[in-house]
């Protein structure tokens, strides 16, 4: 049964590796529903977070692949229950939708959303929140106006402490027992 799973890369921050795990991917007809990457918590170490949906076979060859590339130090998956993740998404909107009654300030309080900037033309509405979340004040401004919508990937951190740091602690105890 497929379902959605979050990868975790941690890797060296080299041009050409996200080239090559995206294809690790793609080549076996799967689906990136989100890519973020940034620093991660430990200098020098970079996190990408990948979010795809596939069945518990397919997500450990995934991972099997994935750390047999030279720049990746670990990989990782966690399903929904194991993290915690949003994303962030962006609305512009008419300056006079908020001139002609209080609907889009409504529609931006129900939503816990907050505005962003105002500028002559356009107010940029900001939203923070599960997939869900993000989608459905999407909708609701439709029926207002939307000139422009743009929403991130998937932002997870691991409820359970970070498996990177045991693995490397085991690494360091290995060397010095060698």
């Amino acid at each position: 049964m497929e379902k959605e799973y979050t990868l975790t890369v941690f890797c060296e921050n080299k041009t050409g590796l996200m080239a090559r795990i995206v294809s690790i991917i793609t080549r076996r007809h799967i689906n990136i529903e989100s890519f973020t990457a940034s620093e991660s918590s430990i200098k020098g170490i970079f996190r990408f977070t990948i979010m795809v949906v596939v069945n518990d076979e397919q997500v450990r060859k995934l991972i099997t692949q994935i750390e047999k590339q030279v720049d990746v130090l670990k990989a990782f998956y966690y399903d929904n229950s194991e993290i915690i993740y949003q994303e962030i998404a962006l609305y512009k909107v008419s300056p006079e939708l908020f001139f002609g009654g209080d609907k889009v300030e409504t529609l931006v309080r129900k939503h816990n959303a907050r505005i962003l900037s105002i500028e002559k033309d356009y107010i940029v509405i900001e939203k923070t929140g599960h997939p869900d979340d993000t989608k459905a004040l999407l909708n609701e401004l439709h029926s207002v106006g939307v000139y422009e919508f743009v929403r991130s990937g998937r932002v997870a951190i691991v409820k359970p402490m970070e498996r990177l740091n045991t693995y490397l602690k085991s690494i360091k105890k290995l060397e010095t027992i060698s």
